[in-house]
């Protein structure tokens, strides 16, 4: 088996696959990049006590939103013999799930806090791969780099941060040889969900004092696209969805942008940015006057008639005349 696996990968990475398969081009970053060899065998690479809690005090933050993440998530997945894992932006472990009549299989197998889980350490696999690529993936037993690897089962979702960087990947793996692809794509879904759940807790904890606002119509199949707008109408702060969704670049996220710039509409569009102030005036004045136009137009300091006409070039109605 450790010969045909081995054989195999030198196979497709002979044949130049990588061109054609992610998988293939993952086994070639860790021959060609990180100069693995898929039939060594040697111990996981751990970190020692100091360097881990070094680790989980950087990720501080993240762990304080992840604890009941993780617990609903092992609660999902537990019985099928799984463990429920997070690794920081290096692929080192901080944390995991997992029973206790397990804990022993799961530490030799190297599915411990404290191990190195990163494509240089570990070749393809399901964390490694992930924060490599920045993409949810799934990776089943044989596609795993190393021959030693190959009786495990992992799929891996990453976690952004309020700025978008990649900052952990949350994984569930398994070394079950029962486990079939169609229970690891259910698992997939719920490791990916989790996913989503952290990245948006963290972002509105991020923002407390700001509004959030989802863009496009919301999705419970891909991560939360939300911006965060302050009392100002100014965003300051998108998740990495809502930065792709809207084409925003990290650099023109250092300045706060106006939230009408960015959600307007057509009509939005074709007007000037002293036409948007002042229709976002009226329509303020409007709504703390129940729709009174009288009133209205006192908050404003103008005559009703002036107001009329305002309202009328730019299109305003209002409920009480």
């Amino acid at each position: 088996m450790d010969h045909h696996h081995a054989g195999r990968v030198e196979a497709a990475l002979s044949a130049g696959g990588a061109a054609r398969s992610a998988l293939v081009a993952s086994w070639q970053r860790s021959a060609s990049l990180h100069h693995l060899r898929p039939g060594e065998h040697r111990p996981p690479n751990r970190v020692d006590d100091r360097t881990l809690s070094r680790h989980r005090e950087g990720s501080s933050h993240l762990l304080s939103v992840v604890q009941p993440n993780l617990d609903h998530l092992y609660a999902a997945v537990g019985n099928s013999g799984c463990c429920v894992l997070l690794a920081d932006k290096d692929g080192i472990l901080i944390e995991r799930r997992g029973a206790i009549a397990d804990d022993e299989t799961f530490e030799g197998w190297g599915l411990w806090t404290g191990t190195v889980w990163d494509e240089r350490s570990e070749g393809t696999n399901g964390i490694g791969t992930c924060l490599a690529e920045g993409r949810a993936l799934t990776v089943y037993r044989d596609e795993h780099f190393f021959t030693r690897n190959i009786g495990l089962s992992c799929t891996t979702a990453p976690i952004h941060d309020e700025h978008g960087q990649l900052i952990a990947a949350l994984d569930v793996s398994s070394c079950r040889n029962d486990l079939t692809r169609d229970v690891m794509r259910l698992i997939a879904m719920a490791v990916t969900d989790a996913a989503r759940r952290i990245e948006t807790e963290n972002f509105r904890r991020a923002f407390s004092k700001a509004r959030i606002v989802i863009v496009g119509e919301e999705s419970s199949l891909g991560p939360a696209r939300l911006i965060a707008v302050d009392q100002d109408d100014l965003v300051i702060g998108a998740t990495r969805a809502a930065r792709q969704f809207l084409s925003l670049s990290s650099e023109q996220m250092r300045i706060p942008l106006p939230a009408s710039d960015l959600l307007a509409d057509r009509r939005d569009l074709a007007q000037s940015g002293l036409e948007k102030a002042e229709r976002s005036a009226l329509q303020r004045a409007l709504a703390r006057a129940g729709g009174n136009v009288s009133a209205a137009a006192s908050q404003l300091g103008i005559s009703r008639a002036t107001l009329h006409r305002k309202m009328k070039r730019l299109a305003l109605r209002h409920r009480v005349p």
